[in-house]
């Protein structure tokens, strides 16, 4: 039973996340090379070869009774994150209060992990739905929106804008997979739109450096050694790799510590100044082929809970390759979101892989009625 399981595993999109996690602890060796983090490598295999069990693990637990334990992980989620923003608790570095010291150098960061909480609690919500065989109604909208809004704000309360808007496309997609209609969506867009302007002339929306972050995006050269000094370096150094890069522990940008944390946010503007346009090109088509195969999946679950739980996972996925990638090139402004299965992290690794076990879990489990 146990080969036979297996032998519906999802072997190929294995396959791409393991080339990408290669290139991740390739990567991390050279932009660390000339650093106080040299060796932060032998960490990222260390926390790959965790995320891998966990992945096989988590791939043999029926994901109904991960969804139905949906409310219950999500009451615990939003007990940690309150216990996060009690001094003495949670752990505070460079202003942020993210972590909960676990001891022994182990740090726990709790918003990473409700992620993967709230693709089970919203499953389990918008399967009830669709279950019921009734039309997407307000009362389900607000229920959605409370449900992610609440860590949104307890997130943001850290503040980690980056991890907060992560939460996002799994309200959007789903609202859509539930059947939201077009003039509901049309409300909401215009609704949000005019509550975002008001925040954001009020002040109140953003904290002030994340306000000079998004000026910098505009126009980084209004500040160029201050809030857009990063876009700056990272245009640098995806430019100066032309097509065929300048090869491994020779970008000068990233050896010579110009661009900032090369090993995480920006990981691939340091891959692209070493490996050009046609390594960017390999990570991307990598990326893409991991969605496909994310979707396809989704498109063959047995049922809505186990569709909701794949697209969720693709949602966030997405997101998050969008907004980094976005941010090195300039076309996104500066969040700190990182790049799943190529930032250095022992949380976003094993996060992204615990996800993919969940989507290997409904893979395993299409032909069961």
């Amino acid at each position: 039973m146990f080969r036979s399981r297996f032998r519906d595993f999802d072997w190929v999109l294995l396959g791409f996340v393991a080339v990408l996690s290669v290139l991740s602890v390739l990567e991390i060796r050279s932009a660390t090379a000339m650093t106080k983090f040299h060796g932060f490598q032998q960490k990222q295999i260390g926390f790959l070869a965790v995320g891998l069990v966990l992945m096989f693990a988590i791939s043999m637990v029926d994901y109904h009774r991960l969804v139905e334990m949906g409310n219950w992980a999500y009451g615990v989620s939003i007990l940690t994150l309150v216990a996060v923003l009690i001094p003495h608790v949670g752990q505070k570095v460079l202003g942020a209060r993210r972590w909960i010291n676990l001891g022994g150098g182990l740090h726990f960061q709790p918003s990473e992990w409700v992620k993967l909480v709230l693709i089970l609690a919203a499953a389990r919500l918008f399967w009830n739905i669709v279950a019921g065989g009734r039309e997407l109604s307000w009362r389900d909208i607000a229920k959605a929106f409370a449900l992610i809004g609440l860590p949104m704000l307890l997130v943001k309360l850290q503040p980690d804008l980056g991890t907060t808007l992560t939460y996002a496309p799994i309200l959007v997609v789903g609202l859509f997979l539930a059947g939201i209609r077009l003039r509901q969506a049309a409300i909401l867009i215009l609704g949000l739109s005019l509550m975002g302007g008001i925040a954001w002339k009020s002040g109140k929306l953003f904290h002030g450096y994340q306000q000079q972050r998004l000026t910098a995006f505009v126009n980084p050269d209004t500040d160029p050694k201050g809030a857009g000094y990063q876009i700056r370096q990272s245009l640098i150094a995806v430019g100066s790799g032309g097509v065929w890069g300048k090869g491994t522990n020779k970008g000068t940008q990233t050896q010579g510590d110009f661009l900032p944390i090369p090993y995480t946010d920006f990981i691939f503007a340091a891959f692209c100044e070493e490996h050009g346009f046609v390594g960017a090109v390999v990570v991307l088509l990598l990326y893409f082929l991991i969605l496909v195969r994310l979707i396809q999946n989704a498109q063959t679950a047995a049922d809505p809970p186990g569709t909701f739980l794949v697209m969720g996972v693709m949602a966030v996925t997405l997101f998050q390759i969008a907004v980094n990638i976005g941010m090195c090139v300039g076309l996104m402004p500066v969040t700190g979101i990182p790049l799943p299965l190529m930032s250095y992290g022992g949380s976003s690794i094993i996060f992204t892989f615990v996800a993919l076990g969940i989507v290997m879990n409904v893979r395993m489990r299409r032909f069961v009625n």
